[in-house]
């Protein structure tokens, strides 16, 4: 069942485990009082908690169920897994299980939908092979709980980050590859390939051919706009590059690793544009918002006057984005100002964008 046809449950936002699953997407950020060194001088409550635009009705996915979680075929026996906020993904043969991260808040959810896909084709439901797509904990921070004799597979630099990370979690890959591996279980085939470095340096681009699927994590997530700080990637220019690298390739179906629905090649090309939409805000942001007032205010507080020139280049390029995309990409108008920051930073520092050579 893919995410564009599946049924929506009516209260299916409702129901307490449900809700849980959605909340696991914030687990890996800071609370507030603990970035200001103390606690909150009054607690939040929804009366006082801003509002944001409604979700736009395409870039909602399938309800999950009673357990919190929602499996569905993608092309023949590859299927995919969702809690509504992160993803993975499996593919079924003679041989066993070939798992595609293991999300810790999905957890114990992705042998329960192994298992129930299992009984349903009446295939081996044993985890052989585990495949990293890249080394954060918030996409296999599960794999431990598939064992020690699960073969894990991931690029090179996933190694070598694991090792200094040192979480039992998330066990070393057994099998790396530099730039690419294909792999063969069951009659089936993986192929694994690095295009250097983009959200993080060991990314890693999945091609199913045979079931016309690329995976590619923490890159695009189909009908939303970026995390915060634009995904918080690391490399941002490889990582505005990333969707070229993956339209290159043949696929109709594109697992992104996070949120509720799978994604397609239109979908892609939207993200494109808006990103680059961005791109052309910020350079004429940085040609037109003169930063003469900001300093001239401050004086020698230059961190204050940095602080507001670059807030207006921001709102400047920012907002005519967000009002073309509301109701288009959902959360528009939640983070598209910081992904904003993070590229015009990129596009001065990174491109040297709008730089000038004192005379």
């Amino acid at each position: 069942m893919s995410s564009s046809s599946a049924p929506k449950s009516s209260n299916s936002g409702l129901n307490r485990r449900s809700f849980l699953a959605r909340s696991t997407a914030l687990a890996a950020i800071p609370a507030v009082a603990s970035l200001a060194g103390g606690t909150l001088a009054e607690p939040a409550s929804a009366d006082t908690l801003p509002d944001y635009a409604p979700i736009p009705p395409s870039a909602l996915g399938p309800a999950v169920n009673a357990q919190g979680y929602f499996v569905g075929r993608v092309e023949k026996n590859l299927y995919w897994v969702t809690d509504s906020a992160y993803q993975a993904a499996f593919l079924t043969t003679r041989d066993g299980v070939v798992l595609f991260d293991a999300p810790p808040s999905i957890g114990h959810n992705l042998q329960r939908a192994i298992d129930q896909i299992a009984a349903e084709n009446g295939v081996p439901k044993t985890v052989t092979h585990l495949v990293y797509s890249h080394h954060h904990a918030d996409h296999i921070g599960g794999s431990s709980l598939f064992g020690k004799h699960v073969v894990r597979i991931g690029q090179v630099q996933a190694k070598q980050l694991l090792a200094s990370e040192n979480d039992p979690a998330r066990p070393v890959p057994d099998v790396t590859f530099e730039t690419k591996h294909t792999l063969n279980v069951g009659g089936e085939r993986v192929n694994l390939a690095w295009h250097g470095t983009n959200h993080t340096p060991d990314n890693s681009y999945i091609h199913f051919p045979d079931h016309d699927t690329l995976m590619l994590v923490d890159i695009f997530l189909p009908r939303w706009v970026p995390f915060d700080s634009f995904n918080l990637n690391e490399d941002v220019p490889g990582s505005i590059a990333a969707p070229d690298t993956a339209m290159a390739y043949p696929w109709k179906h594109f697992i992104g690793g996070h949120i509720g629905r799978l994604g397609t090649r239109a979908d892609m090309v939207l993200y494109q544009q808006y990103v680059n939409d961005i791109i052309d805000g910020v350079k004429k942001g940085l040609a037109t918002v003169d930063p003469t007032p900001y300093f001239a205010k401050y004086g020698n507080n230059v961190w204050a006057a940095s602080q507001q020139y670059l807030a207006a280049v921001v709102a400047y390029a920012s907002g005519p984005v967000i009002k073309k995309y509301l109701g288009v990409l959902a959360a528009a108008d939640v983070y598209t100002a910081s992904t904003t920051f993070a590229i015009l930073e990129s596009i001065r520092l990174d491109l040297g964008f709008g730089s000038q050579v004192h005379p």
